[in-house]
């Protein structure tokens, strides 16, 4: 049991780490925040943990109930998550930003943690697709319990990442940021590949 908790506890903070997109995160994070003084960063990046967090278990824990209440297989989800994922990847791997955040809000806002810093440049359409298929796959308490942690750790990850992006911003420059966001383009192709090929299977079996 241990075995199976740490183990899908290492790959589910892997798979969430990259499904965040943390360095398109931080260049975005420095767009929207440039010029604020430093204790209102942190509150903004404070609270747009907590309101991705929120989210991000809602969403892990919802995905047996809405594939259910919509009569649809977790395959079918898979292929389509899998495909949304895939374009995303591309985004990132072409330009370094996501495909549906890749602007600045035109309008000034009074608070930006909640949106668009948490949704959608933290968690955006396919990273929803995404944690409602993750959480569905796991079944077992040491599966969920590993799983919930890892989304977790992920954030918490981004979380410190964002605090010092400053530091990021002086060590690797625009350029770096966005070539970092390139490279987590590259492997997020792989998991959507993984996502969509084991659909497909899934499918292809139960028919």
């Amino acid at each position: 049991m241990l075995e199976t908790f740490f183990s899908t506890y290492i790959s589910s903070t892997i798979r969430f780490l990259f499904l965040l997109a943390p360095f398109f995160v931080v260049t975005m994070f420095l767009a929207l925040t440039r010029g604020l003084p430093a204790a209102e960063k942190s509150s903004i990046i404070r609270r747009a943990s907590v309101s991705a967090f929120v989210l991000g278990v809602i969403l892990f824990f919802a995905g047996p109930l809405l594939f259910s209440a919509i009569g649809i297989t977790l395959n079918s989800f898979r292929i389509g998550a899998g495909s949304l994922l895939f374009l995303t990847a591309i985004s990132l791997v072409n330009s370094g930003t996501r495909n549906h955040a890749t602007g600045l809000p035109d309008e000034d806002r009074d608070d930006i943690a909640v949106v668009p810093l948490a949704i959608p440049v933290m968690i955006g359409p396919a990273t929803i697709g995404a944690i409602l298929v993750y959480g569905a796959e796991l079944k077992t308490v040491a599966e969920v319990t590993g799983g919930l942690l890892g989304l977790v750790s992920g954030l918490l990850i981004l979380a410190v990442l964002l605090h010092l992006s400053g530091y990021l911003e002086k060590a690797l420059g625009k350029t770096g940021l966005n070539i970092m966001s390139k490279i987590s383009g590259l492997i997020l192709s792989a998991m959507a590949a993984e996502i969509v090929l084991t659909g497909i299977a899934g499918f292809i079996a139960s028919t």
